[in-house]
């Protein structure tokens, strides 16, 4: 991690607030996944194009995400049936800020992930937390539970022409009740943009052979460590990372 630690301080930095003219909030998405021997040439590759986040100092921040789904699993399975219009929901915590939010992603069926969120106060689901469920989403709260804990640590860095946001998930750890499990080898990378446009980072992609393959944390999560589910659908892709995480 000192490596990577180096290598990020040696390219220029965004702070949060610059970052507002890309938040990307309706979106394009592009996932790739490698192995973190391969993560210092790339970011050293990245140096010309692209700038880092700067948060207080750090240029790597933890993330802290609960996902909830009902007692029958029902937006994991509609993800596993491939099911177009679909939503997760999340807690986020910002572990460095200790600030958390309600997210909802939606992923249409033209390929785009819009995210509303609001600011949470507290642990506990209050009004206006099942307000905006309620409202964003066809759900009833009430269905809704803590499904899976997932953490890892994030860098972002920002295109110079301000068009895409690439971030890039380490140490990722899946949890449920008193079971934890950590892939310390596997980078998940993800290209954001308004619209489909030239990208250094996936011209990068292609020089070194690693193709797009959509990956959900949240499904990676929920087929690792809950039994009743169907995961079939998934094995090509959790099996990929598997072997990412022992190469």
């Amino acid at each position: 991690m000192s490596q990577i630690i180096s290598i990020l301080n040696t390219l220029d930095t965004i702070t949060l607030g610059e970052m507002d003219k890309v938040k990307l909030m309706n979106r394009m998405d592009s996932k790739y996944m490698f192995t973190m021997q391969m993560l210092p040439q790339l970011l050293d590759n990245c140096r010309a194009h692209y700038v880092v986040t700067d948060i207080g100092g750090n240029k790597c921040s933890n993330y802290e995400t609960l996902y909830y789904d009902t007692n029958d699993y029902k937006l994991y399975t509609q993800h596993h049936a491939g099911k177009l219009n679909r939503y997760k929901i999340r807690k986020r915590t910002y572990v460095e800020s200790a600030v958390s939010f309600l997210e909802i992603k939606f992923n249409d069926n033209k390929g785009r992930t819009t995210k509303n969120r609001i600011k949470l106060t507290g642990n506990n689901m209050d009004a206006s937390a099942i307000a905006f469920i309620e409202k964003e989403t066809p759900l009833k709260a009430k269905d809704l539970k803590p499904s899976v804990q997932i953490n890892y640590t994030r860098i972002t860095l920002v295109s110079k022409a301000l068009t895409e946001r690439i971030t890039i998930d380490l140490k990722l750890t899946i949890g449920k009740d008193t079971f934890t499990r950590t892939f310390n080898n596997v980078v998940i990378a993800e290209v954001k943009q308004n619209k489909t446009n030239h990208s250094e980072f996936t011209h990068l992609m292609r020089e070194y052979r690693i193709k797009e393959g959509a990956i959900s944390k949240y499904c990676f999560g929920i087929s690792n460590l809950v039994e009743e589910v169907k995961k079939n659908n998934f094995k090509e892709k959790n099996l990929r990372i598997l072997k990412l995480n022992h190469t």
